[in-house]
C-alpha cells in the first residue's frame, strides 16, 4: 500500500502571512507601473503618428481623416471696401466681409475642414464691426490658423476679391482677443466742403432760422460768406434767364411726400428725379437750375475762418461724455452711453475731380452705433445754421435732441490701436500688431477701392447734397430742429423729440454691435 493511498497527507508548512502580503503588493505595484509605462508609450506613439495616418484609416470616434496640422493664435490685419456687403459680421444669408474672409481661410487650408462650418471653433473674433457699406483700411480679426505655408498670405489673397485684402498676420498669445485688447480705434470721415454751407435761403430750414433769429436776436452767428455764395448762385440763374421760385412751386405741387426714417427725419435723401407729370419745358428748366447749383457747389472753396470753426466744433467732442444723443435707444442714464474721445481733427482741404474734400479723423476708445455719423452731422448742422457752439455741449448733457446721421458713404475705419498689448507681445518675442509696416499697400488700396469709390459716387449721385437738401426742406414737426435755431431747446420739445425717436426707431435690423457702423 502506497503512502499516497493509505497515509494521511502531510500538513502544509506554516505560512508567513506578512511576507506573503508584501510579495503580493510588490507584484501588484510592478504590474501597475508596467501598465502606466505602456500607456505612456502608446500615447507618445499616437502623437508621433498623427498626420501620418493613411487616407483610408479612420480616426477614433469617427473623426475626419484629414491630416491634423498645428494651429497658432494670430491677429490678422485686413482691409476692405464695404460696398456691396451687408456689414462686417457674418449674417446669413446676407453677403458679409467675414463670410468671404472665412471662406478664403478654409479654401487656403489655413482652417481645417473639421472647423470649416463654424468660425467659433477657430475662436474667430473681430476688433470692430462695421455697418452696411462702411469701409475699413485697417481692421483686425483674431483666430487660430494653420500658418505652416510660407506663402499662406498670398494664397489667401488669391482667393479673396480685390476689395478685401489680408495685409499680414502677427503671432499672439493664446488669450488674445482682438476686440477686448484693443486700446482704441481711429475712423476717418470724408466730406465735401460745400456741406458746411448754409441752407438755401428759400428752404424751410433757412426760413425758420431767420424767423427765430428775429425773435431771439444776438444768439446765432451771421454768415456773410454763406450769404455771398447764395447771392452768386441767384446771379447765375438770372444770367441764364431762370427763376427758381416758379419751378420750385411746380415741383412741390407734384412731388410725392417723403418717408420718415428711424429717426423720424429722412428715409431717403432729396430725390433728383423729376415728377412724370411735369411738362417738358419745366423739366428742362429744372435740369438747368440743378446743373447751375451743382456747379456752384463743386466750385466752392471753404474759407480758412469757416474751416477753423469746424475744428473748434470737433474739439467739443473730445474727452469723456455721455453720447446718448448720438446713437439709438440709449437714455442719458445708461452707463454704456459714456464714451471717451481722444481726438478729432479736420485736415486741410483737398481738391479731387473739381470738388473740395475735407478728411476728419476721429480717435476714440470705443463707439456706439451711428455715433460718428451723428457727430459729423451735428458738426455740419451747427456750422450751416450759425448755431452757438455751446449747442454741442448741451447735447452731451441730460437733454434729448433728434440728431440725423450723416451718409455712410464717407465713413471708413482707419485702424484699431493696440499700444498696450503690443508691449506685452514683445516680451514673448512676437512683433506687435502694426499697420505701419503695410503703409504703401494700404494707401494704394484706399485710393483705388475706397477713396475713388466715395468720390465717384458723390459726383454721380450728389449724396451729401441729397442728405442736407432733405433736412433743409423738411416739413414735418417744425420743432424737431429747434436746437439749431436761436430759440434753442426746451424740456417740452426735448421730450417730444425723444419719444418720436424711440417710437419710430426701426433701426434694430441694422444694429450690429457696440461699435460704429
Amino acid at each position: 500500500m502506497s503512502a499516497t493511498d493509505d497515509q494521511p497527507a502531510p500538513e502544509p508548512a506554516p505560512v508567513d502571512e506578512q511576507a506573503a502580503t508584501g510579495t503580493n503588493q510588490t507584484a501588484v505595484g510592478e504590474r501597475s507601473k508596467r501598465k502606466q509605462r505602456e500607456g505612456v508609450r502608446e500615447a507618445v506613439a499616437k502623437r508621433q503618428n498623427r498626420g501620418r495616418r493613411g487616407d483610408n484609416e479612420p480616426r477614433e470616434g469617427g473623426e475626419s481623416t484629414e491630416d491634423r496640422r498645428p494651429k497658432r493664435k494670430v491677429g490678422c490685419l485686413i482691409g476692405y471696401c464695404g460696398t456691396g456687403y451687408h456689414g462686417m459680421q457674418v449674417n446669413p444669408p446676407n453677403k458679409t466681409i467675414e463670410g468671404d474672409l472665412f471662406e478664403a481661410f478654409v479654401n487656403a487650408k489655413a482652417i481645417s475642414q473639421d472647423n470649416a462650418t463654424d468660425p467659433k471653433k477657430s475662436s474667430f473674433m473681430r476688433a470692430a464691426r462695421t455697418d452696411k457699406g462702411v469701409h475699413a483700411a485697417g481692421n483686425v480679426v483674431s483666430l487660430k490658423l494653420i500658418i505652416e505655408d510660407a506663402d499662406i498670405v498670398d494664397k489667401i489673397n488669391a482667393l479673396l476679391p480685390p476689395t478685401i485684402r489680408l495685409w499680414g498676420f502677427t503671432r499672439t498669445t493664446k488669450g488674445f482677443e482682438c476686440r477686448k485688447h484693443c486700446d482704441s480705434r481711429i475712423y476717418e470721415y470724408l466730406i465735401p466742403s460745400y456741406a458746411f454751407l448754409p441752407p438755401k435761403p428759400t428752404s424751410e430750414l433757412a426760413q425758420r432760422l431767420k424767423s427765430e433769429a428775429a425773435k431771439y436776436p444776438g444768439v446765432t452767428r451771421d454768415d456773410p460768406e454763406g450769404a455771398e455764395f447764395w447771392a452768386g448762385f441767384y446771379r447765375s440763374l438770372a444770367e441764364a434767364g431762370l427763376d427758381e421760385s416758379d419751378v420750385r412751386a411746380l415741383v412741390d405741387e407734384v412731388a410725392p411726400p417723403a418717408k420718415k426714417d428711424a429717426d423720424g427725419i429722412a428715409a431717403e435723401p432729396l430725390t433728383t428725379a423729376v415728377p412724370a407729370s411735369m411738362s417738358e419745358e419745366h423739366y428742362r428748366r429744372v435740369k438747368q437750375i440743378r446743373a447751375i447749383e451743382n456747379a456752384a457747389r463743386r466750385a466752392y472753396r471753404i474759407a480758412p475762418a469757416r474751416l477753423e470753426l469746424v475744428r473748434e466744433v470737433l474739439k467739443k467732442f473730445e474727452g469723456a461724455h455721455k453720447f446718448h444723443n448720438y446713437t439709438v435707444g440709449k437714455p442719458y442714464s445708461d452707463p454704456s452711453a459714456r464714451r471717451f474721445m481722444k481726438s478729432l481733427a479736420a485736415s486741410e482741404p483737398k481738391l479731387i475731380d473739381g470738388t473740395e474734400w475735407i478728411s476728419i479723423k476721429i480717435h476714440g476708445q470705443s463707439f456706439m452705433l451711428h455715433q460718428i455719423r451723428k457727430m459729423i452731422a451735428m458738426t455740419a448742422l451747427v456750422i450751416r445754421c450759425g448755431a452757438p457752439l455751446s449747442r454741442i455741449d448741451q447735447t452731451l448733457t441730460n437733454i434729448a435732441v433728434n440728431i440725423p446721421k450723416a451718409p455712410s458713404l464717407g465713413l471708413l475705419l482707419e485702424r484699431p490701436v493696440y499700444d498696450n498689448f503690443n508691449d506685452r507681445l514683445k516680451t514673448f518675442g512676437y512683433d506687435g500688431i502694426d499697420f505701419d509696416q503695410y503703409a504703401p499697400q494700404i494707401e494704394a488700396f484706399k485710393m483705388k477701392h475706397i477713396y475713388d469709390k466715395i468720390y465717384h459716387e458723390e459726383a454721380k449721385e450728389n449724396v451729401f447734397h441729397g442728405f442736407f437738401g432733405f433736412l433743409d426742406n423738411f416739413r414735418g414737426n417744425v420743432h424737431i430742429f429747434d436746437y439749431l435755431t436761436a430759440k434753442g431747446v426746451s424740456e417740452k420739445t426735448e421730450a417730444v423729440a425723444l419719444d418720436a425717436k424711440l417710437d419710430n426707431d426701426d433701426d434694430e435690423s441694422d444694429l450690429v454691435g457696440d461699435t460704429e457702423g
